[in-house]
């Protein structure tokens, strides 16, 4: 079982972020393969934020100054690991395979419209978070675009993000570029680049094409290797390109 440090007081530090982000990170930062495919037992902090201390230390100051424009930042997922990943993978193939009757290649297109490959999510690594407005009267599935879109109930909290995340070192993921491909457009995912950008510089390194071809998990017979030579490049590395 992962270790969890829940923080009692708030820290606050401050983050000096620009455009292009140029971060105080190692140059050479020691991830293993367990790490960065969320199979080692990492530390996160905060009870209910789940993320390494520095991005926790940045999100608990972002939502500080959230709440004094009038918006109340909610956790929606943060911290995933490997195993909580594949059942997410096994539960969506399962369905859109037996009761969808969906062949396995449709429902693997379907699958990574959102949700990720084990061993390839963000959410791995303890520096992104999808979030919403917890002020905001909504119902049913919140990590809809719609809803933070002209009229929807997170719209005055995605401009606000659009304003200010960048200057607490979150930046979205899946933006809505038309020239992007890969995951489709999520304005709740963001990812505390100080961090994040190392990661996936060393998760780049390593031979990711054969780590997955060696996973067994539901569905992942029909992976081909034209197929995952794809999704590496669309789905892991066309993203904002400010978190490359």
């Amino acid at each position: 079982m992962k270790r969890r440090t829940f923080i009692k007081k708030t820290a606050v530090s401050g983050i000096a972020c620009s455009l292009p982000p140029v971060f105080p990170f190692s140059s050479n930062p020691d991830y293993s393969i367990s790490e960065l495919m969320g199979k080692a037992d990492i530390e996160l902090f905060g009870e209910g934020i789940n993320l390494r201390e520095e991005a926790y230390m940045a999100y608990t100051k972002m939502k500080k100054a959230a709440y004094s424009a009038g918006f109340d930042i909610k956790m929606v997922s943060s911290y995933r690991d490997f195993y909580r990943q594949e059942g997410i993978w096994e539960r969506k193939y399962l369905r859109f395979t037996e009761d969808d009757n969906m062949r396995p290649l449709e429902a693997i297109d379907k699958i990574i419209e959102y949700s990720t490959i084990p061993g390839t999510s963000r959410h791995h690594w303890g520096t992104d978070i999808d979030i919403i407005d917890g002020y905001a009267k909504t119902s049913g599935d919140v990590l809809v675009p719609e809803k933070f879109e002209a009229g929807g109930p997170f719209e005055g909290f995605k401009a606000w993000l659009d304003e200010n995340s960048e200057e607490f070192g979150f930046y979205l993921v899946y933006t809505d570029d038309p020239r992007r491909r890969g995951f489709k457009y999520e304005p709740w995912h963001y990812s505390y680049a100080p961090i994040s950008i190392p990661m996936l510089t060393a998760f780049r390194k390593k031979n990711i094409l054969k780590l997955l071809q060696n996973e067994d998990f539901v569905g992942c017979e029909h992976f081909t290797t034209g197929f995952l030579r794809t999704y590496i490049q669309d789905n892991i590395l066309d993203i904002n390109q400010n978190l490359l």
